[in-house]
This record gives C-alpha cells, sequence and structure tokens, in this order.
C-alpha cells in the first residue's frame, strides 16, 4: 500500500502571530517602535516630529502596503534588479557546430571563410502560414491532414 504524505496548502501566506499581523509585519513595527524611542530621545520635538513621520512612514510601507498581492519589500527588491540590469540586450550570433566543424577541419582563410558558412534555407511562405495557423489554433489546425 503506497504511503501517504501531507502535502502542505496555502505555503504563500506568511504565519499570523497577533490577528492579522504576521511575524515579519510584528518585526518590523517593532524595529520602528525602537527607532522612534531613539529619536524621541536624540532630537529636539520639531526635529523629532518630521524623523517620525518618516519612520512611520516607512515601516507602515515596508511593513503592510502590497503592490499586485505581494508584499513591498519584495516589489522594491524587483525594482532595484530591474534598474541594475542593461537596459539594451544584444545578441552576439556565434557560429554552430557545424561552422566550427568546418572550420576545425581546415583553418579558415579569407576567401574560403564564407564558403565555410552554411547558408540556411528560408522555409516557403506557404509552409510559414500553416505553421503560424496550427500554433495559433493550438493544434487543431494541421496542414498535413487531407481537408474533409
Amino acid at each position: 500500500m503506497p504511503e501517504k504524505f501531507v502535502v502542505p496548502q496555502f505555503i504563500d501566506n506568511e504565519d499570523k502571530i497577533l490577528g492579522p499581523i504576521t511575524v515579519r509585519q510584528f518585526l518590523l513595527s517593532l524595529g520602528g517602535t525602537f527607532a522612534l524611542f531613539l529619536e524621541y530621545k536624540i532630537f529636539q520635538l520639531p526635529i523629532f516630529i518630521v524623523l517620525a513621520i518618516l519612520t512611520a512612514a516607512f515601516v507602515g510601507v515596508f511593513g503592510f502596503l502590497k503592490i499586485n498581492g505581494q508584499p513591498f519589500h519584495l516589489f522594491f527588491v524587483n525594482v532595484l534588479q530591474t534598474m541594475m540590469r542593461p537596459r539594451l540586450r544584444v545578441w552576439h550570433k556565434d557560429l554552430n557546430d557545424a561552422e566550427l566543424r568546418v572550420l576545425a577541419i581546415k583553418p579558415p582563410d579569407i576567401k574560403d571563410l564564407k564558403s565555410a558558412v552554411v547558408a540556411k534555407s528560408r522555409p516557403e511562405s506557404t509552409r510559414l502560414r500553416d505553421l503560424a495557423l496550427t500554433v495559433n489554433t493550438g493544434g487543431v489546425y494541421n496542414p498535413d491532414e487531407e481537408p474533409t
């Protein structure tokens, strides 16, 4: 008899500790409260008020805001990763295996280099149209079958 295993459900949900508050939200709130306490002890009242508003906004946004169903800290990390990646992607065509074998057998000469590269024939436009119809219809259209 095969063994039965319990499959975890709802693995995307974080554990709740105080009502609707998750562990991450509680720790962020605790850290924000500690930061507010330090700001109160260090700065004078007008500066404290400005810093308290900024700290509370920071904790509120990172603790409780969700964008497209994901927590703000994940959204923020994704934005940073997107900004760090290059905006322009360039494809560098390299020689394929057949072209490399031809070049490995015979050292390339400037005249022979053009003849060593194998030219690939383009498919006929009717074949491309048939392939596009097959893909667009999810395989319902098959050009190889006889029409009925």
